[in-house]
């Protein structure tokens, strides 16, 4: 056993030095989620509030999937895992929320930027 207890601790040692796990997502602030949205093609906006909120205003063109509605199932509104996904809700709780979601759920290109309160680009009211 005496001599077992140095590879333990190499290992132990080892096992501390390796990375860690990256973020499953994204943050960047609403003036680069703008950026990117001129700069990219086939990305999809995807609004995490209640409908409610959605018909009072957001972003044109947006998705709406509430953040609750979110869980382990496949979801069809967003059958491309690997396309470009804004998410956005109304302050930055349930966008962060809905995102660790989505990447639980294996997408892998998630950008998360807050919330409506704080977006400067053009809103619509009403179902889209």
């Amino acid at each position: 056993m005496k001599k077992l207890w140095p590879v333990f601790a190499a290992l132990l040692l080892l096992s501390a030095c390796t990375p860690s796990e990256t973020a499953a997502y994204r943050q960047v602030t609403t003036e680069e989620a703008a950026a990117l949205m001129e700069e990219e093609s086939g990305y999809l906006v995807l609004d995490v509030r209640t409908a409610a909120e959605y018909e009072e205003k957001h972003i044109p063109g947006a998705v709406n999937i509430p953040n609750e509605s979110i869980g382990t199932e496949e979801i069809d509104a967003l059958p491309d895992k690997e396309q470009l996904i804004l998410v956005y809700c109304r302050s930055g709780n349930r966008s962060k929320q809905a995102s660790e979601k989505l990447a639980a759920l294996g997408y892998t290109n998630i950008v998360e930027f807050g919330g409506i309160n704080d977006w400067e680009g053009e809103t619509v009211s009403g179902k889209t």
